[in-house]
């Protein structure tokens, strides 16, 4: 196949030529960051929390006329009625939980007059209960002790003596790998030192699809604190296959210990991860549409200035058929002359993808596209062109050489 001949024909008709390449180039760029999103969205919703999601249920409680005091003495109350419940394995009593989507952070130092932390860290509060009910793998060290948890009351400062980390954070704070027994400080240069006497597997942060939490989401601190407050939030495991009974029975028990109580809501951890991931999973349905859309307009772009072509070149194929040219020579040509503009529109549409990208990552903290996104992007758009130009060129091929007699 010669590409002279060709190129002279695009050059007659350029304007054609231009709008789809430019149109293929817009689609690419566009196309390419939106798989990105989609791929990076689908890895946020299928991250592993750590915990026993099938399991495990929360609940936020209101006590009714009683102080932050009296939680001191409502909170163990309540976590006996609980753990006492039918189909109920264990339960603690906590600040936040993965994917809550609130809660504490700090930095964790190895040194008390530390300028800047190690590393950041979320802190969850919790008893000798928390490891059980979440169904973590404390790796190594020991569990607190019932003697190690005391109440924090609100506004008070986290300075506990013994801690529980996982093990993507001792790995980050002590990268030989010896952090089992050693002292980090948390909190601010007053801080006392924390021991650290256990590390778990796995255990998620609070945050989920911002670029700030993702810097360390599995950088999980536990603290051996009861909180005193008049709210409280409760993680519940039930035993296998029991957790909606689970709930329904946990929620009579405790109003019928205590009817000074609101129980605003309940979730099933399936519900708290979709909750969660929301607002990924709606983006990943947006792309795909926004990609789905452009797609199609540019597979019927291309359809139509073939089409158009094969129109208009009706005697000019007829006469090339009458000369010789076989079916799979017009065939040839038609998809040739697609694959000259999809590379030019291709050529351009990475730069911009590229440059759309950066913006992207300058104003909404995108994280870079891998190179592997455009050459995927190109990829489709080179089977886009092809399969969308095939109907026009096997039409074309079809044109009879009695053709290059008629005046069309």
């Amino acid at each position: 196949m010669h590409i002279a001949p060709i190129l002279n024909a695009l050059r007659r008709n350029k304007a054609g030529a231009i709008l789809i390449g430019l149109q293929l180039a817009l689609t690419l760029a566009i196309v390419c960051n939106a798989l990105f999103i989609i791929v990076q969205r689908l890895g946020y919703i299928g991250r592993e929390s750590g915990v026993d999601e099938a399991s495990l249920f929360v609940f936020r409680n209101v006590w009714v006329g009683h102080s932050e005091l009296d939680s001191s003495t409502l909170i163990p109350t309540d976590l006996a009625t609980i753990r006492a419940t039918p189909g109920v394995e264990d339960v603690y009593e906590t600040n936040s939980f993965p994917l809550s989507g609130g809660g504490w952070s700090t930095g964790l130092s190895l040194e008390q007059d530390q300028v800047k932390s190690t590393a950041q860290s979320t802190v969850y509060s919790a008893d000798e209960h928390a490891i059980e009910t979440l169904g973590v793998h404390l790796v190594s060290g020991r569990n607190f002790t019932a003697e190690e948890i005391t109440d924090l009351a609100p506004n008070h400062n986290v300075e506990p003596s013994v801690i529980i980390i996982t093990q993507d954070l001792a790995t980050k704070v002590f990268p030989d790998g010896s952090a089992l027994g050693k002292a980090v400080y948390m909190g601010g240069r007053t801080a006392p030192p924390s021991t650290i006497i256990g590390i778990v597997d796995r255990l998620q942060t609070p945050w989920v699809g911002n670029s700030w939490g993702d810097k360390f989401f599995l950088y999980s601190t536990l603290v051996p604190y009861r909180m005193l407050s008049t709210v409280g939030t409760f993680v519940v495991r039930a035993k296998p296959g029991q957790r909606d009974a689970a709930i329904k029975a946990v929620q009579e028990r405790l109003y019928a210990s205590d009817r000074l109580r609101i129980i605003p809501w309940v979730r099933s951890y399936g519900e708290i991860r979709a909750r969660a991931y929301k607002k990924d999973r709606g983006m990943a349905m947006l792309m795909s549409i926004v990609c789905t859309a452009l797609l199609l307009v540019t597979a019927a772009g291309i359809v139509g200035l073939a089409s158009f072509w094969v129109g208009q070149r009706h005697r000019q194929i007829g006469i090339r058929r009458a000369l010789g040219a076989t079916r799979n020579d017009i065939l040839r040509y038609f998809q040739t002359e697609n694959l000259l503009i999809a590379g030019a529109g291709i050529a351009v549409g990475a730069v911009a993808a590229v440059g759309l990208n950066i913006w992207l990552v300058t104003h909404y903290e995108m994280a870079r596209l891998s190179p592997l996104y455009v050459l995927t992007g190109a990829l489709i758009i080179l089977v886009l062109g092809q399969l969308a130009v095939l109907q026009p060129a096997l039409r074309a091929a079809r044109i009879p050489p009695i053709a290059a007699t008629r005046s069309v």
